[in-house]
């Protein structure tokens, strides 16, 4: 279990996390930083798309569903049913912006493409790492996979990031359990 973090530390880390994953758009952070400051407010402002989630007041993830979703709306996540076919995986981890410029898809074998979702999500996280690019979940508390890719360098300081702010964070293809 994470240690309970200071609020300033949380809101530090929440802030760092979305420059790593979008350097490019400011706007994220300042949704994700939104929600943790103003929870209210922030669903009052995104309404619309939180109903789409069930979500009509604040929540204690919101901070990382702001997240999820200011990285959606910028092609910088892709979100996974529990029950994903293989073929939708790989689609949209192609949209990605953040994808790598080597593709991975090469290296996946056909019998790879029959697994259950999660492990499919692992096998291409190995890929990933193979060409030198992560993949990793965002946990928020759904039975969904918020995919995010990144480059394997900085996979160790996401997961210091996402620790101090008590985001449960999983990287797809790292070891036996992916963690």
């Amino acid at each position: 279990m994470p240690e309970p973090q200071a609020p300033d530390d949380t809101r530090e880390a929440l802030a760092a996390i979305a420059s790593l994953l979008a350097p490019a758009h400011p706007d994220v952070a300042e949704q994700v930083l939104h929600a943790h400051d103003r929870p209210h407010d922030y669903v009052s402002a995104f309404g619309d798309r939180l109903a789409d989630r069930g979500i009509d007041e604040p929540v204690g993830n919101l901070a990382r569903i702001a997240l999820v979703d200011a990285l959606d709306a910028h092609g910088l996540l892709a979100e996974f049913d529990w029950k994903e076919d293989a073929q939708e995986i790989r689609s949209q981890l192609r949209k990605l912006r953040s994808r790598p410029s080597v593709d991975p898809w090469v290296l996946l074998g056909e019998e790879e493409m029959l697994l259950p979702t999660e492990k499919f999500l692992h096998a291409c996280g190995r890929r990933y790492r193979e060409i030198g690019a992560a993949l990793a979940v965002l946990d928020i508390e759904s039975d969904c996979y918020p995919v995010v890719g990144l480059r394997a360098a900085r996979t160790e300081e996401l997961t210091a990031l996402a620790a101090r702010a008590g985001f449960p964070l999983r990287h797809l293809g790292a070891g036996r359990s992916g963690r």
